[in-house]
């Protein structure tokens, strides 16, 4: 039997099913009534896990909801082409495949073999959740050269592997791995 969750029960993170689609809880606000019959409401400020759309939605306390059938799975990359980016399910050796358009800006962080958790809904993948942080070898950066830091800034631009574009500190040379924040997409150290 599916689980139900009472509105006013809803907190960050809270995963929720609405009309048979996926939603989780980015914030949440309850307002009792000033007046003898009012009813408590909920506003809830959700995101469709399907289209990432985000939505403002008031619920009554009462109302409940679903829990949806997520699954976290264990996946690595293996590549992009023009039917999306295609993902090796470690548990059933299955390919799986997102669309273009659910990826966002997920394929700065991805190379071959980069391990992901795939987020699968009723057994279809719908999206992923990176790892905090991603080791990517420099393609191209400028020579540091003493005395660059007259001006305050001690970093230099690089191009990842990827094509992604960060800032790294002066010593860094191609062919390096840097460690990169999949949250900010900025430098994390060395690898």
């Amino acid at each position: 039997m599916a689980v139900l969750i009472d509105a006013i029960n809803v907190k960050k993170r809270t995963l929720i099913e609405v009309e048979n689609v996926p939603y989780v809880c980015l914030d949440w606000e309850v307002s009792t009534p000033t007046a003898r019959g009012g009813q408590t409401l909920v506003r809830l400020k959700i995101r469709n896990l399907m289209t990432n759309a985000v939505f403002d939605r008031t619920y009554k306390a009462g109302d409940k909801f679903k829990e949806p059938d997520l699954q976290k799975v264990p996946a690595s990359y293996l590549y992009s082409d023009g039917d999306g980016s295609h993902f090796l399910d470690q548990d059933s050796f299955e390919t799986l495949t997102l669309p273009g358009d659910v990826m966002g800006n997920s394929l700065d962080f991805l190379v071959d073999g980069t391990m992901v958790e795939m987020l699968k809904y009723n057994g279809n993948p719908i999206g992923l959740e990176l790892p905090v942080v991603v080791e990517l070898a420099v393609a191209f950066t400028e020579p540091g050269v003493r005395g660059d830091s007259s001006s305050g800034s001690v970093t230099k631009p690089a191009r990842l592997e990827t094509g992604l574009e960060i800032k790294v500190p002066l010593f860094i040379k191609e062919g390096e791995k840097v460690r990169v924040s999949t949250a900010t997409g900025e430098f994390g150290g060395r690898a």
